[in-house]
């Protein structure tokens, strides 16, 4: 369980990214599942389909993830210059 704990706060250390286009991307939601497809329909609408990324990532270590053989996914929103 520590193990998960400490996979759980790394992930949320990780707040934003920089593409190759000097663009700023903020990480707004991780997970996967029903709750991600509805979180990413909602941040689509919002900021409009070329401002959303995602970036699917290793569940490894997130035990619920596992156990589910579930995929885990990040939502990235690109800032505005």
């Amino acid at each position: 369980m520590d193990d998960n704990w400490e996979l759980m706060k790394q992930e949320d250390m990780i707040k934003e990214k920089t593409d190759k286009n000097n663009d700023k991307w903020t990480k707004k939601y991780v997970g996967g599942g029903a709750h991600f497809l509805n979180w990413l329909a909602q941040f689509r609408e919002v900021y409009g389909e070329e401002n959303v990324e995602t970036e699917e990532i290793d569940p490894k270590g997130f035990i619920c993830f596992e156990k589910g053989s579930e995929k885990m996914f990040r939502i990235w929103v690109r800032e505005p210059k």
